[in-house]
């Protein structure tokens, strides 16, 4: 198979435990799921339908709060903002709401009409999206294109160790729905592409790119 993200030619990861196939690219160092294991659309979404995730989650609100507190200093102008993946209960924007930043949310299944068409965004959240996403490249540069010059586009996806024996026992990627699996080299590889630049990542599953002003 040919790595969607860099072209690249990638090599096998057979799950004998789940009987399923995955495809880890040396080069950037994505690892996708073989499309035959795919759920459908429908089935995506009954299962989104059983995260109990609420403002009253204290844990899930606390790690929204150490996620805006990673890239809140980095951000010049905090008048308007996109959330991108915002979820059947929008937590994010909620806390975002909080800081005084109006926020709108786009989300395939809870919030589809495409409200950042014709606008440009001083910062877009993506949080716990592009583990799910077919086309990752091409999601990154949508969001790159909704930019402000200088806009921050922070970005939380659980990373992989790049160990094919850790990686076939970690748990997250057991979830069904998750489909594409990332290090930061992966994705600052696909930000070049799009006209970001990195400034900022923990190494685990934070990472914050900036918009490169032309």
């Amino acid at each position: 198979m040919i790595c969607k993200i860099c072209g690249s030619l990638t090599k096998e990861i057979d799950d004998f435990s789940l009987k399923k196939l995955y495809h880890f690219c040396p080069s950037c160092e994505a690892i996708f799921l073989d499309p035959d294991h795919y759920l459908s659309s429908n089935e995506e979404h009954t299962l989104y339908g059983h995260h109990q995730n609420s403002l009253e989650n204290e844990g899930y609100v606390a790690m929204f709060e150490n996620f805006l507190d990673f890239f809140w200093d980095t951000l010049t102008c905090k008048a308007l903002s996109l959330d991108f993946g915002s979820g059947p209960t929008p937590v994010l924007s909620s806390l975002i709401e909080r800081r005084g930043v109006r926020v709108e949310c786009y989300d395939k299944f809870y919030q589809p009409k495409k409200c950042y068409e014709n606008k440009m965004y001083d910062f877009i959240t993506s949080t716990e999206v592009f583990e799910h996403l077919d086309d990752p490249l091409g999601t990154l540069s949508l969001l790159s294109q909704h930019l402000k010059p200088n806009g921050i586009l922070a970005l939380m996806t659980l990373f992989h160790t790049n160990d094919a024996a850790h990686f076939l026992q970690w748990w997250y990627r057991r979830d069904p729905t998750h489909i594409v699996f990332y290090t930061p080299k992966t994705l600052e590889m696909m930000a070049q592409k799009c006209g970001l630049r990195c400034i900022k990542t923990d190494e685990k599953r934070m990472i914050v790119f900036k918009k490169v002003a032309s």
